[in-house]
This record gives structure tokens, sequence and C-alpha cells, in this order.
């Protein structure tokens, strides 16, 4: 299967609590200091759920392209079962 890189609003991508407790702020900053320098080199990955997305993989990505004032974020869409 390939997967299709695709550019996703991060507001319609939902993270579960249980990632976001995982959040490590040293790490988004280090990201996007990364991304503002090499751009990001690898797409979070979602699921479809309903009108939107669930983060499956790619929180510390996902929180640095915020933190940097994006609106969009690449990734790619899975099938991943919900937890």
């Amino acid at each position: 299967m390939v997967l299709k890189r695709q550019m996703l609003a991060i507001q319609d991508v939902y993270v579960p609590v249980k990632r976001r407790q995982t959040l490590d702020p040293q790490k988004v900053d280090a990201l996007a200091e990364s991304i503002l320098i090499k751009g990001q080199e690898a797409p979070v990955l979602v699921r479809p759920d309903g009108t939107g997305f669930v983060l499956v993989e790619g929180l510390h990505r996902l929180e640095a392209c915020r933190a940097l004032g994006e609106t969009t974020v690449p990734a790619y869409l899975v099938q991943a079962r919900k937890h």
C-alpha cells in the first residue's frame, strides 16, 4: 500500500487526551527550530474520523507546526484501529 501525502488543516486534527499527556515542550521547541531550518521531513500520521482526523503519530511535529503559526501540516492517511 502506498501512502499518499497531503496537507491537512491543523484545526481538523484531533489529538486524543492520552496522547496529549505525553507532550514535551522542549521537544516541540527543538522540532520547530529544525522545521524552520530544514522544513518538515516526516509527515504526521492520521486516521479519518467523521469530518476530521485523529492523530495516530506525530504529536510533537503537529505542535511544532502550530507553534510556528502554520495552519496546515503534511500528513499521511492511515487505517488504524481505535484505542
